[in-house]
């Protein structure tokens, strides 16, 4: 197959959504598909071999996140010239137009991946006042609503999408990650690289360094972990809007955490193998990449309960689930008491089959096929055109102050 990604988020942005392109787009390579990444310009990004960039700007509130601003028709150019057999968008946003623009003219089918919880973001974008949740029930319907099939990476958002009012095909399937060589060596040399000593009980934070992670709730349960675990330190890695106020705070308090910063992708698994649990507070995480990433890497986790880590995690191997930041805590006490009296046994590799990267690529190009093979010719092309006006009216409403309607 000739597949074509459209996406906003792309290395060198790093991001789960960026992360899950990018596997995908390797495993279908691997199966022998052609995939064209169509996506924004960014001033750290080097040229690459089937990425096309368009002209962009920054988005609101989000200075490394950005949204294209032309292009649509280089994008069908492009397209034609690689005979795209189906389009595959991975935002709703700038691209995700450019994808559905493309699939309309080249009648061909369209496949959407959400990746997004956009609810759990309002309030960062202009503190609410600009994008409500009214604003995303309308625009999500009405983007997945000219789609001829989504993915989902978790039932919750599948189960979302339904109470959105979205009809069409529905397919969950969860991102995978790529199954690393575990070595103690690693263990050795990150610790060693961080001054932290072998018996240092090491909790680790890795994602993007954003208010929705709730990181700060982690740095404030800290002491009272280390109150208990003496030997305990927090390494935080990962970069973001907020990593400088994190300092502060750490310093301010005395905290002794460690700040890693950015880690290139092909580094994460050293920093995973280092660490004894991973421990993440965001409520905002559809799939959790980094989750799976962790589980991969024999590393079990301690996170806030949702249905989806409920779902993949078989037994308590994996780690412990806390309902709120009252909580946190004492998971996190509890679970490091099992550890240290060894009553827990190591992640079983066998038990991640469902969660590798080959698993995924397999389930996203038999659900291409099965699109594909119920696609018909006879797309209306004037739905994209009616959809962009929508999408044009209710974004004019929105930054009016008007409030849609479901």
């Amino acid at each position: 197959m000739n597949i074509g990604f459209f996406t906003d988020t792309y290395f060198p942005q790093v991001s789960g959504v960026s992360t899950s392109v990018k596997l995908l787009r390797d495993e279908l390579v691997r199966q022998g598909h052609n995939v064209i990444i169509f996506t924004t310009t960014d001033p750290a990004a080097k040229p690459e071999i089937g990425v096309v960039r368009l002209p962009s700007i920054p988005f609101i509130n989000y200075d490394d996140r950005r949204i294209a601003y032309s292009g649509f028709d280089r994008c069908l150019k492009i397209a034609r010239q690689n005979e795209l057999d189906i389009v595959h968008t991975h935002t709703e946003f700038s691209l995700g137009m450019a994808g559905k623009y493309v699939a309309s003219r080249m009648k061909i089918p369209n496949v959407h991946t959400y990746h997004t919880m956009y609810e759990n973001y309002t309030h960062y974008i202009l503190q609410g006042h600009l994008i409500h949740a009214s604003h995303v029930r309308y625009l999500s319907k009405l983007y997945c609503n000219q789609t001829q099939g989504i993915i989902t990476p978790s039932k919750l958002t599948h189960d979302t999408l339904r109470n959105y009012g979205i009809s069409e095909k529905i397919e969950i399937i969860p991102t995978g990650v790529k199954m690393p060589l575990y070595s103690d060596e690693n263990r050795v040399q990150v610790r060693e690289e961080l001054g932290l000593a072998p018996s240092d009980i090491v909790l680790l934070s890795l994602s993007r360094v954003s208010k929705e992670k709730k990181i700060d709730e982690v740095i404030a349960a800290f002491p009272e972990i280390k109150e208990k675990v003496p030997n305990a330190r927090l390494v935080i890695a990962g970069d973001g809007p907020i990593l400088d106020d994190l300092k502060q705070i750490s310093k301010e308090r005395n905290l002794g955490i460690i700040f890693v910063g950015g880690v290139e992708h092909d580094q994460v698994d050293r920093y995973y193998q280092m660490a004894d649990l991973y421990i993440n507070a965001s409520d905002s995480e559809s799939q959790g990449l980094t989750y799976l990433e962790a589980f991969a890497n024999r590393l079990p986790i301690i996170a806030r309960r949702n249905p989806y880590l409920e779902s993949i995690m078989p037994n308590e191997n994996f780690g412990a689930l806390f309902d709120d930041e009252n909580t946190l805590v004492e998971t996190a006490l509890d679970f490091l008491q099992k550890k240290e009296t060894q009553t827990l046994q190591v992640i079983d590799q066998k038990q991640l089959r469902k969660l590798s990267s080959e698993y995924f690529g397999e389930c996203v190009a038999s659900f291409y096929q099965e699109v594909i093979d119920e696609h018909t010719s006879s797309l209306d092309l004037t739905k994209f055109d009616k959809m962009y006006m929508k999408v044009k009216d209710a974004i004019r409403e929105m930054m009016v102050g008007g409030m849609l309607d479901d």
